[in-house]
């Protein structure tokens, strides 16, 4: 079994619903992002829920689900474009076991659930990546991307590398529920 990861109690909100929030983490907007429950946002982790679509009707910006985990440093923000001269923003859909990697910018309209994106990463604009999908370390996805279910991704620009095993499903959840249980508030004897 791996080492649990250690974090001060003072650094982190914990929510009813299990989400571990950094209060180092910039969370704008925060009525407009939903969090599905034991989610993990890390330190300055930065998601943009106050980008929104001017009117009614339009309250969630960003939707994350469960067991999801957004590395250091990571910028989260709902994709954007003018139609018409109307500049609008649009909502950002992730996933169940999504683990976003440290230092990644995410533009994405969707997610689907486990999914790995790594280290340094650029998710350009109304990309949408399917379950099961994985992209690389260092990998930038130019905008309106569709990356297919259980394939590797990386490169930039981003390109189709290998096929991924059907047991992504299973390794990935692994992953996550396993990150999560390990990280736990240090208590000093």
């Amino acid at each position: 079994m791996e080492p649990p990861i250690y974090y001060s109690k003072g650094e982190f909100i914990e929510t009813d619903t299990g989400n571990k929030v950094s209060r180092r983490a910039t969370i704008a907007g925060p009525q407009n992002i939903t969090l599905g429950g034991k989610t993990i946002i890390a330190n300055n982790a930065i998601i943009r829920g106050d980008l929104r679509r001017a009117g009614p009707g339009h309250a969630v910006v960003i939707n994350i689900g469960r067991y999801c985990l957004i590395g250091e440093g990571c910028i989260m923000r709902p994709p954007y474009k003018t139609y018409r001269g109307n500049f609008n923003y649009y909502p950002m859909k992730i996933g169940d076991h999504v683990h976003i990697g440290a230092n990644s910018v995410v533009e994405a309209a969707q997610i689907g659930n486990h999914v790995e994106i790594g280290k340094n990463c650029v998710i350009g604009k109304f990309t949408i990546i399917k379950d099961c999908a994985k992209v690389a370390d260092n990998s930038i996805i130019p905008p309106n991307t569709v990356i297919p279910a259980l394939s590797l991704f990386s490169g930039s620009p981003g390109r189709f590398c290998e096929d991924l095993p059907e047991s992504t499903q299973e390794m990935v959840e692994a992953q996550t529920k396993s990150y999560y249980t390990r990280f736990q508030p240090f208590e000093p004897r």
